[in-house]
């Protein structure tokens, strides 16, 4: 068996080489066979673990060809960071504590599971007097949209962005917050918390033909951990990986379910980056693994309609 497991987190110089893969298209049905996966590539260790600003991921780094991944974490000790969106949209998720970003002069403050979508062209500042984890999501579009600020109570007053899936084994809790409710190009962002020892991202499916995707693990204290694979091929998959707080797993393909351990939950923050910008950007659309796609993706709900 060809699979690859990952028992050390700790790869280096493999996320400096860019990927030669051409991207799969809307319509190509072998595009989870076509497509190659190099397991170094699909693992970033410890993405949480500085203060200030840091771009963990990006096509730079990676295989992936639109999706940033960054992080700001600031305290006392380092009150501040300030950056420019540049030619991208960027949305700020905090997933601890509370800030205020001013985006060209303008002030908002954000508190827990709060989010806020700068567009292009602009330029931000994060200050706290306390302590704030944000998650940052980014990728370059070409359009224009508005600055949106995206309040929790809001998300978790709507069925379609927040709602439990799965059954027996199989339940979790999904929160998005950067969906259909937000105007934008590319980027699609939430977190999801599993019931204890249960399966997420279950039945597996992709959506590499129009969405490659990365998740972050949260709130996992030790010795909490989960089993995460990424593959192409059900027989032999490529990636199997312990995956812990702070690391990151990337899917520019391929079937990518988790398994939390007994006793613990597997949390992560999911984003994602459509491929066309506009037209393949939709969450839930996603091609469930055969054999396994009697009942669904378990998504069904997120397409309910919000207008």
């Amino acid at each position: 068996m060809a699979a690859v497991f990952v028992s050390q987190l700790g790869h280096d110089t493999a996320h400096l080489f860019e990927s030669t893969q051409p991207a799969p298209r809307v319509g190509d049905g072998n595009a989870v066979t076509q497509t190659s996966l190099d397991p170094s590539k699909l693992i970033f260790p410890h993405t949480a673990s500085q203060r200030g600003r840091a771009i963990c991921v990006s096509p730079q780094n990676s295989d992936l060809a639109y999706l940033h991944y960054g992080r700001i974490r600031l305290d006392p000790a380092v009150p501040r960071a300030a950056f420019e969106t540049g030619r991208r949209e960027t949305a700020l998720l905090c997933m601890g504590g509370q800030c205020r970003v001013s985006v060209d002069g303008d002030h908002y403050d954000i508190e827990l599971y709060d989010s806020i979508y700068v567009p292009p062209g602009a330029a931000v500042e994060v200050t706290t007097g306390t302590e704030v984890d944000l998650v940052e999501c980014s990728a370059e579009v070409s359009g224009n949209y508005p600055l949106q600020v995206i309040r929790y109570p809001d998300v978790a007053k709507s069925p379609s962005l927040k709602f439990r899936s799965g059954g027996v084994s199989t339940s979790r809790d999904l929160n998005i917050l950067i969906g259909e409710n937000v105007r934008a190009g590319r980027i699609l962002a939430g977190f999801t918390r599993s019931v204890p020892g249960n399966w997420t991202s279950w039945p597996p499916h992709e959506h590499a033909a129009t969405l490659e995707e990365l998740y972050v693990y949260f709130d996992m204290p030790p010795p909490a951990f989960g089993i995460q694979l990424v593959y192409t091929k059900p027989d032999e998959p490529e990636f199997v990986s312990i995956v812990r707080d702070g690391d990151a797993v990337l899917m520019p393909a391929g079937y990518h379910p988790n398994v939390a351990a007994p006793g613990h939950s597997i949390n992560f923050i999911w984003m994602m980056a459509a491929r066309r910008e506009g037209e393949d950007r939709q969450f839930g659309v996603v091609n469930v693994q055969p054999g396994f796609d009697q009942a669904g993706s378990g998504l069904e709900a997120s397409r309910v309609s919000q207008r």
